[in-house]
């Protein structure tokens, strides 16, 4: 299932226009708080999506029931463009566990590349609510080595969430027919149609990674 929620017209396309501004990406500091706005905002909207059940809490003056979250929700940032979302995501999930996965593209000499994972770390994931953040959701390769050493280290959750503030045409199909069906949902701000030669996403943003900690050498 695909939600796009940048169809909708709410403050979120203010973030995201900015994260797409030339201008604007020359503040590094904005850039990532934008990527935490994001982050914040779609995880208000996935947890519409959640469990609940009632609870009893106790007031100064009394009891009152609420409805509150009954799913366990591990949050899995991938690559160091993740983190400003992730914080985003943490913010309003913080009794959550936490995934990271480093991971990096092996090039080629004709230009073709394969994902390596350089490190990850996990919590037990048999059972819970799996949401992967990603703001580039491009080839959609690496989602899939993220989600595939995941669960090789932590079991298979019950359900995925996939979150990307961008995400490209060909992402969204790769990933539409290699996650388990019935058990994933993607949620990104907007798809844009096309690809360069080298994955990145037009018109997209750029690389994230670069723009919110400084480009790598």
């Amino acid at each position: 299932m695909l939600t796009i929620l940048g169809k909708e017209n709410t403050i979120l396309n203010r973030f995201v226009a900015e994260l797409r501004d030339l201008a604007i990406q020359q503040n590094p500091m904005l850039f990532r708080r934008n990527l935490e706005r994001v982050g914040e905002i779609m995880a208000y909207e996935i947890s519409r999506t959640l469990n609940y059940r009632r609870q009893i809490v106790e007031t100064p003056l009394g009891e009152a029931e609420m409805n509150l979250p009954a799913d366990e929700v591990v949050l899995a940032a991938i690559l160091r463009s993740g983190l400003p979302m992730h914080q985003g995501f943490l913010n309003y999930y913080d009794t959550a566990k936490s995934a990271f996965v480093a991971a990096y593209r092996h090039y080629s000499k004709d230009g073709s590349f394969r994902i390596d994972i350089e490190s990850l770390t996990a919590p037990e994931l048999a059972g819970k609510t799996l949401i992967l953040i990603d703001p580039m959701l491009a080839t959609g390769q690496s989602i899939e080595v993220a989600y595939e050493n995941l669960i090789r280290a932590g079991g298979e959750p019950d359900f995925t969430h996939i979150a990307a503030v961008i995400a490209s045409e060909d992402g969204v199909d790769y990933v539409q027919k290699r996650f388990p069906a019935g058990k994933f949902r993607i949620w990104t701000a907007a798809v844009d149609a096309e690809l360069t030669v080298k994955s990145y996403i037009v018109p997209g943003i750029g690389d994230t990674g670069d723009l919110a900690f400084g480009e790598k050498v």
